[in-house]
Order: C-alpha cells, then sequence, then structure tokens
C-alpha cells in the first residue's frame, strides 16, 4: 500500500539545548532545537550574516580575470548546466557583468545539450564553444572535473575561469582560476553553496574590486545593487537541493522576500502565474515544487535555453511566452515520468522481487524505452517507494548508457561510485556527483558487472535496518496547538528545506470522512483522539483503494499548512505519511 515500510521516529532534543530567544513559540524553539541552530543569531537572515567573500580560495585570482577582461572588452562565454542550478548560474553571470558595464554582444552564454555533448565543459563544448570566438570562458554549476575540457580550451588560447560546487576529482584542472568551496584548501565555511551562489559571491568580489579601481566612476555607471539578483539565487539554491545552512537560508529568505514583493526577474515572476501560485505568499516549497520542476523541464527534453532565456527575459510578454512553453514541456515530462514509472515497477515484479532481502540493496534499472532527461526524477521515485539507492539507466549514444543516481541517508552515492571506479578499472566511463544524487556513463556490456559492483558496494555501507523509510517527526502536537496562528508563524520561519526541513508532526486521528479528489489525491476530515475539533486534511498521490475495509483510525505525519482558496485561507494538515490502524 502507499508509504508502506516507513517508521516515523521523533526528534530528540539535544542534550544541552542552545539558547534561543525567549519570545519564540513553544513548538519553535523544540523545532529549532534539533536543528542544530545554535543561538539567535542562526535565526537572522540579514545579508550582513552572510560568509566573507574573501574567504573562498581563488577568489582575487577569478577577480583579476574578470576585471581585466571587462577592462579589455573582451568577448566573455558562460557555459552553464542543463538544471535550474546552471539555468540559474548563467542568467545571473550574464545580467551581473551587463551591469558591471560589459557590452550585452561582449557576453554570451551556451549550454551543452545533454544527449549529444554531455555534462560539463568537456572538449566537444568547446569546440562548439570556439565557433563563437570567446575571448574567455566562465563555467557556472560546473568544471570542476573538466580536465581534458580546459586543456582543449587552453591548446586554443582560450582561458577559463571555473565557478563549481561539485566535489573535485583527484586532478584539478589547469585552469586560469577556480572558485570552489569545495575545492582542496579552501577556507569558506559554507561547503553547502549551490553552483548560484558560487557565482553570485564571485560577482559580489568583482563590484568591491571594481568599485576600488573607479571602474564604475570612469565608465560613469551606478554602481549596481546586486541584491536585485538574490531571486534567481533563491531559486537556485532551492531547486538543487543543496542543504540550507545558516549560509545559505540567508540567500533563500532575501531572495523569497524580494519574490513576494514583486521586485523579480520577469521570468521568475511569468512561471510563478503559470504554476497557479500566489506570489505575495511564496514560500521555499514553491520553488522547490513548481517553479523548478518547470525550468528543468527544458533541460531535460529540450534545450535549457528556454529556460535562460525566460530568466534573462525584461519584457512581462515575452516571459510569458516563455513560461507558457516550459509549463508544456513540464506536462510532457509528467506524462512520460508516469510512464517511465509504471515500467520500472513492472520490472521488478517481472523479477518476482519484493521489499524484502530478495532486492538488491542498490538496484539498477534500464529499459531501451527511457527518456534520459526524466531518469534522474524517475530513480528518485523509485528510491521513495523502495528505500534503497535507485540508479537508472537510458540509452545514449552508441554503446553508452547514462545513469542517475539517488541515495538514502548513510550513502554517499559519488564515493560508493568512486570506490566501484577503483575496485574495478574501466567499469565506469565517467562519473560525477554529491553525496545524495549523481551521473554516470558506461559501455552497454559492462551494466551487468556494473549491477553486481554497485550492489556489493552498497552492501558494505547499509544495513537492513537503513533499508526503511524514516519519517522524522517533531512531536505530537495538541488539538489547542493545532491553529492558523501556529501554521502562519511556521510558514514565516523558513525557509525550511535540505538539512533544515519544514516542521513534521505526528499522531494518531479518527477518521470523519474520506474521499478521492482530483482521481489520485485523498481528502480526509481527522478527528484527534478524545477531542471533538476536526481538520481537513489531504494525502497528495495516495488513494485508499487497498485498504482494509472498515478502517476508521489511522496514523499520521503531517505538516500545518494554510490553504488559500476563493479567497478563505483555512488550516490544512498535508500529509506526509498515512498508515490504517
Amino acid at each position: 500500500m502507499p508509504q508502506n515500510g516507513k517508521t516515523i521516529i521523533r526528534h530528540q532534543p539535544p542534550a544541552e539545548p542552545p539558547s534561543l530567544p525567549e519570545e519564540l513559540h513553544p513548538v519553535l524553539a523544540g523545532v529549532f532545537q534539533v536543528r542544530d541552530v545554535s543561538g539567535g543569531t542562526d535565526l537572522e537572515y540579514s545579508l550582513r550574516h552572510l560568509a566573507p567573500v574573501q574567504a573562498l580560495k581563488g577568489i582575487d585570482q577569478a577577480v583579476a580575470v574578470l576585471q581585466g577582461a571587462l577592462e579589455n572588452e573582451t568577448s566573455i562565454l558562460v557555459i552553464g548546466d542543463f538544471d535550474v542550478d546552471g539555468a540559474t548560474s548563467t542568467a545571473l553571470a550574464v545580467r551581473a557583468l551587463r551591469l558591471m558595464g560589459a557590452a550585452e554582444e561582449e557576453v554570451d552564454y551556451l549550454v551543452p545539450n545533454r544527449f549529444t555533448c554531455g555534462y560539463g565543459l568537456t572538449p566537444e563544448i568547446v569546440a562548439i564553444a570556439v565557433q563563437r570566438k570567446p575571448g574567455l570562458i566562465i563555467t557556472v554549476d560546473n568544471g570542476i572535473s573538466s580536465v581534458a575540457g580546459v586543456d582543449a580550451a587552453n591548446v586554443l588560447d582560450i582561458p577559463v575561469l571555473i565557478t563549481d560546487h561539485h566535489l573535485p576529482g583527484e586532478q584539478l584542472p589547469s585552469a586560469a582560476a577556480i572558485v570552489n568551496p569545495n575545492q582542496p584548501g579552501d577556507a569558506f565555511p559554507s561547503k553547502n553553496l549551490a553552483g548560484v551562489g558560487v557565482i553570485f559571491y564571485l560577482m559580489v568580489a568583482l563590484r568591491a574590486r571594481l568599485r576600488e579601481s573607479g571602474w564604475f566612476a570612469r565608465q560613469g555607471l551606478d554602481e549596481p545593487n546586486l541584491a536585485e539578483l538574490l531571486d534567481l539565487v533563491a531559486l537556485g539554491t532551492v531547486a538543487d537541493v543543496v542543504p540550507l545552512d545558516h549560509n545559505n537560508r540567508i540567500l533563500v529568505a532575501q531572495g523569497l522576500a524580494r519574490i513576494r514583493s514583486g521586485r523579480c526577474c520577469a521570468g521568475i515572476q511569468a512561471i510563478i502565474e503559470v504554476a497557479g501560485r500566489q506570489q505575495r505568499e511564496l514560500v521555499a516549497a514553491d520553488l522547490g515544487f513548481a517553479v523548478g520542476p518547470r525550468l528543468n523541464a527544458a533541460g531535460r527534453l529540450d534545450d535549457m535555453s528556454l529556460g535562460i532565456e525566460c530568466l534573462l527575459a525584461d519584457d512581462p510578454a515575452r516571459a510569458g511566452e516563455l513560461a507558457g512553453e516550459l509549463d508544456r514541456l513540464n506536462r510532457e515530462r509528467r506524462g512520460i515520468e508516469s510512464e517511465m514509472k509504471a515500467e520500472a515497477l513492472a520490472i521488478i515484479n517481472e523479477l518476482h522481487m519484493d521489499e524484502s532481502a530478495d532486492l538488491p540493496v542498490g538496484l539498477c534499472l534500464f529499459s531501451e524505452n527511457w527518456h534520459q532527461g526524466v531518469i534522474g526524477i524517475l530513480a528518485s521515485r523509485i528510491k521513495e517507494r523502495l528505500h534503497r539507492p535507485v540508479i537508472a539507466f537510458a540509452p545514449g549514444e552508441g554503446d553508452e548508457i547514462k545513469g542517475s543516481a539517488r541515495s538514502v541517508p548513510g550513502l554517499h552515492i559519488r564515493d560508493a561510485l568512486d570506490a566501484v571506479a577503483a575496485r574495478h578499472p574501466g567499469l565506469l566511463r565517467k562519473f560525477g556527483g554529491h553525496a545524495m544524487a549523481a551521473g554516470l556513463t558506461l559501455h552497454r556490456e559492462q551494466l551487468e558487472p556494473f549491477r553486481r559492483a554497485f550492489d556489493e558496494e552498497v552492501r558494505r555501507h547499509l544495513a537492513v535496518e537503513d533499508l526503511y523509510g524514516r519519517i522524522y517527526s517533531d512531536g505530537e502536537l495538541q488539538p489547542e496547538q493545532m491553529n492558523m496562528e501556529l501554521a502562519e508563524l511556521i510558514r514565516s520561519s523558513g525557509p525550511w528545506g535540505q538539512g533544515f526541513p519544514e516542521p513534521l508532526f505526528d499522531g494518531v486521528f479518527d477518521v470523519v470522512q474520506r474521499r478521492i479528489v482530483g482521481e489520485r489525491h485523498l481528502k480526509l476530515v481527522l478527528k484527534p483522539l478524545q477531542d471533538d475539533a476536526e481538520f481537513d486534511a489531504i494525502a497528495f498521490n495516495t488513494v485508499d483503494s487497498d485498504w482494509p475495509d472498515g478502517v476508521n483510525r489511522v496514523q499520521v505525519a503531517y505538516r500545518l499548512d494554510v490553504n488559500e482558496f476563493r479567497n478563505r485561507r483555512n488550516l490544512q494538515l498535508m500529509l506526509e505519511h498515512i498508515q490504517p490502524l
């Protein structure tokens, strides 16, 4: 049944609770205690609390490269990635450089096609880039592993400035400068910056250098307010699912504030409109689940340039046209994903596997019919269902297959792939990624050996108990605490996201009413035990057709949410887990 195999675990308060503001609501105080909030300043999201830019290794060298390019009117080509972080990073770099005096024709961008060029600054994308005659290449959200690509650019006398946040390999590229908080020897305190955060920091440092040198006065330019770009930083940071440490929460909170007040780029505003969200009420989850997927659809099914053009558009009508096309692509993506998920589950059933020990601990799935652009979402969906690391493969060029991996707590997926590559030289053609997500390429005939090697490696790290879904709860609320006041307070106390999850509560309730809405969502009215209060609740993508007869009591994990319908705001429980009792 839906959500089966999950266990609710309540957070335990720290042995030494931090010193938090006395005026905090007691429920929020408990929430913050278990989220490593060390004191009041961890809840202050002013830009003055950002980590200092000078802590980034290579920042001075990178700024010198950019300053020289501006002064010499060098043609600059930004090479991005085909996800939301890459798109926002690209748009931010182009917008910032133009704000600081680069002529429009001097700054261009190029995004590798995921189906022909693959990820990053490859020699193939350098061969395409050289046709535009750049004097400088800047990578955003990629490049730290592009040893061959940088070498190819160096042969052509094109310097490369790398900005990235991915984990580096054993060898760093021979670039003119590298800015990456995760490179060896970097002292920047937040290792969780997204790619868009890295390029934002670089542009802040560049502005300071140009100010000191008198550049803006000489050019007759107003010094740009780079806070105007924080809407892009917030979107890219949330969509890339990087941990929201204090530094990232500042960036996201500031960007959301600008979006809510209407001070965001026309493209983001247009996507919010086609997604049916209320801009003035937007929260981080809306960036992750409504705005981000529509941008991502361009990179998954077509060309991320469509998304970047939307983010660069200043004309609302043009932004609206592009946002409409992104929305259409997202609907198409959802249809493809649904078909692929059904086929993946059929493959598991055909192998007579269930959620028992028969199923590989590290699961690899492949179909000739799958779409490269959607396998990452597929891997995530199957991982959520089966509670184990999953790699979904689709056909690539020639004899290659492309894989997208998603992991569970306890397994660093990139390190696992690195270990497989070390034990089995030649098995992987290339790979890269993070702790929870990675991409890889294999020769088709290597799939079965890789399946065995991957499962063997995963079993080194995960025990049986790690293969059950865990839902971490902030405890049980009393009926009198389940109110609009607390829901609004939680909503305004974010941003919430990866590594800093929105409060989740649990409890046992009697079912007063239940019905299916929109064909696949379960709508309930729930009543706490030993209390007459009733609460509306909804469980998305959940049906009750497989429930036993006569179910009238459920255990749930839920978030307090505010549902706005026809200008009326009501409390609603958003059910993350539901188990009939």
